[in-house]
């Protein structure tokens, strides 16, 4: 229950500092930039050495995948069909294609499932959404642009990503398994802590809501297929079909049912994909998210 309420505490911090006028208005920005060269790194490094590779850890490195592929298929088929822009298409596969896997999935998954959910979650996060996003989103963003693919300007992106960065490191140091000291794990963990805090203060900050807007019938669409949608074919396809049921499974599935990831917002509107709609995906679906996370646990629990 601490946890939960956190949770919220922070994400209201959030929001009501956007109210304080003197309060720098990009802020957020820094504690992004806190977050992914710092904390994200630092709990790849403490946790992927300690993992025990088997099979079933393709399953929430799955997700992303899964998830990514099966938004491009959705959006470019209803794009061609109805006759949407590129930017349109393009801004519904990216944000709806990726979750909020570390950001919100992070403190959500550790208040419901404690560290070992939190070790999956990376999974689910590092070697799965962040990847997707650094390539084939990348790729999606630019192609869906005005502009042209540029093969060495994606694999630049790749290669200097902190997050990926550590997350090779961890993997050559869990095939090695080589692990650092104690007191060296110990920083570590502190720094990864922070994830949690200065996240949820950075959605509070982005959060915006437009109640007048031309995207509602989009929106409605990303946020459906993302919060219920995919969520669905995960548990469809990992419970019915594949037959897993296990812990390691059902954090799996929550991650594929957290709201999309502000991320994958700021590479729609860098690249001109329909910005408004990619802040509106942010600002209806991490509340709406909370309602529908509530369900998924449900359902995972009592069904």
């Amino acid at each position: 229950m601490i946890n939960f309420l956190l949770i919220f505490f922070y994400l209201t911090l959030g929001i009501a500092l956007q109210r304080i006028k003197r309060f720098p208005t990009n802020t957020y920005r820094l504690i992004n930039k806190i977050v992914i060269y710092y904390c994200l790194p630092a709990l790849a490094l403490f946790y992927i050495p300690k993992v025990h590779w088997n099979n079933q850890l393709l399953y929430p490195i799955g997700v992303a995948w899964i998830g990514f592929a099966l938004s491009f298929l959705l959006f470019r088929f209803l794009g061609n069909k109805y006759g949407w822009s590129k930017k349109l298409t393009g801004c519904l596969i990216i944000t709806a294609g990726l979750g909020n896997t570390s950001f919100l999935g992070f403190p959500i998954i550790e208040a419901l499932y404690g560290q070992e959910g939190l070790k999956t979650a990376i999974l689910v996060d590092q070697p799965g959404t962040f990847v997707v996003l650094s390539t084939f989103g990348v790729l999606v963003a630019t192609l869906y642009s005005k502009g042209e693919a540029s093969g060495f300007q994606i694999v630049k992106k790749i290669m200097f990503f902190p997050p990926f960065v550590t997350f090779i490191v961890a993997c050559v140091m869990n095939v090695f398994d080589f692990d650092f000291q104690e007191w060296i794990q110990y920083v570590l963990q502190k720094i990864g802590s922070g994830v949690t805090p200065l996240a949820l203060i950075s959605v509070g900050l982005q959060l915006r809501f437009e109640s007048r807007s031309q995207h509602w019938r989009f929106l409605g669409l990303g946020l459906f297929y993302k919060l219920l949608l995919m969520p669905l074919i995960v548990y469809l396809l990992y419970v019915v079909i594949l037959n897993q049921n296990s812990k390691m499974i059902e954090v799996a599935i929550m991650e594929s049912a957290m709201a999309p990831m502000i991320a994958a917002s700021i590479l729609a509107t860098t690249n001109g994909l329909k910005p408004r709609l990619s802040s509106m995906m942010i600002g209806f679906g991490i509340p709406i998210s909370f309602v529908t996370l509530a369900f998924w646990y449900l359902v995972l629990h009592f069904i």
